[in-house]
């Protein structure tokens, strides 16, 4: 079959210390400080042989996530700028649906012309963190387009355990194409749901809400805090057509963070009581959280799902008078995510499908990549079967 490979040379900077499970395993804990120079191209890929559980998925739509753009761009060294978990070569992608084309001999829950979605999470469901109910902090994990084969190619094997039929949003849009499409965006959406509902508890309905970073992790949070009752949505972001984007999907004020002091606004529109939940999904924590400090209402909560290997400044003292909490959110899996994602898009709920502003085939997943990097686009989708 065909897929987009990339592969990248394995040289640890010199200050980064090589853990012995990272030279035994290959994997790099921090991708940013070990791969350089990476080469991305579509080419020939032994197709997927499926184990007894596993099912075969031809990939309708998958989109392109800001961790594919952070393969892509390097630093002046010509390290890649992801800074998690990774192993190459491998196939990228891991936003993504498709159409069931065969079942293991023990498949149970799945038959061959089923539409589904799937975790990009690998989790063993062994390990102690697992087996404490917290599977996006899996010993064992693996990813798929991170340290095994991912949804840019035209097959995808999968064991059934993390796949999640799409049928009901099919029956919602009447149009296969689109189902497929807007089922690609389910794994986002649960990337930003897990960490507002499930790590950070959520907010009352009527609480105010800030979303720093209108890419498409932003623009779910948005969508995902209008079901939820917020009483008024901020969004700063500072391309202009993420901007309209942020505004189609439920964000009552949209700013160029370029153009205002994102805490005066926040506290304005307050009326000095602070904002109650702030979620940071541009990546710049460095300049996004000072601002959320002096925005905090009493009992406020700040979410950080944007990655950055960086160190951030934080005045705790704000934390303290204010009754104010961080939390750290990565993955999408367990708790109900999956499937309650699909239930708000099924009703109506949570409708994202403004979002995609781009589609390429197979052989343009590299342009695609490119395109995104330009951070104007919401999710750019692509289709390896077309």
């Amino acid at each position: 079959m065909k897929g987009m490979i990339l592969d990248a040379k394995w040289e640890p900077r010199a200050d980064y210390q090589l853990s012995e499970w990272e030279r035994s395993t290959g994997k790099a804990i921090t991708g940013s400080a070990v791969w350089r120079h990476p080469k991305l191209e579509v080419g020939d890929w032994p197709d997927p042989q499926p184990g007894p559980r596993d099912v075969v998925i031809e990939v309708q739509a998958c989109g392109v996530c800001g961790s594919d753009m952070h393969f892509y761009e390097t630093d002046d060294e010509g390290y890649i700028l992801y800074p998690g978990l990774t192993k190459f070569p491998t196939i990228l992608g891991h936003e993504f649906s498709g159409k069931v084309v065969e079942v293991g001999s023990e498949v149970e829950s799945l038959t061959v012309g089923d539409m589904v979605t799937a975790e990009e999470m690998i989790w063993c469901g062994r390990c102690t963190p697992c087996r404490n109910g917290f599977p996006n902090h899996c010993t064992n994990l693996e990813e798929i387009g991170f340290t095994i084969p991912g949804a840019f190619a035209q097959y995808i094997a999968m064991d059934e355990k993390y796949c999640w039929p799409i049928d009901a949003i099919a029956e919602r849009f009447g149009d296969e194409e689109k189902a497929y499409e807007v089922g690609a965006l389910t794994e986002p959406s649960c990337v930003s749901y897990n960490a507002m509902f499930e790590r950070a508890g959520g907010f009352r309905p009527g609480h105010y809400v800030s979303v720093f970073g209108a890419g498409p992790i932003g623009l779910a949070a948005i969508g995902l805090a209008r079901a939820a009752g917020a009483g008024t949505i901020v969004a700063f972001e500072i391309s202009g057509p993420r901007r309209d984007l942020a505004e189609q999907v439920g964000a009552d004020y949209v700013y160029d963070p370029r153009e205002v002091s994102p805490h005066e606004v926040l506290m304005t529109l307050s009326h000095g009581a602070g904002f109650d939940f702030h979620f940071e999904a541009a990546g710049a924590p460095h300049l996004t959280v000072p601002e959320m400090e002096q925005a905090l209402a009493i009992n406020a909560k700040i979410v950080q799902i944007g990655r950055a290997a960086q160190r951030v400044p934080m005045y705790l003292e704000s934390f303290q008078v204010r009754r104010a909490q961080a939390f750290g959110a990565q993955g999408h899996s367990g708790h109900e995510n999956f499937p309650n994602v699909i239930r708000m898009v099924a009703a109506g709920r949570l409708d994202l499908s403004e979002i995609i502003t781009a589609h390429y085939g197979l052989e343009g997943v590299v342009d695609a990549i490119a395109q995104s990097t330009k951070r104007t686009d919401g999710k750019i989708i692509v289709k390896p079967n077309l």
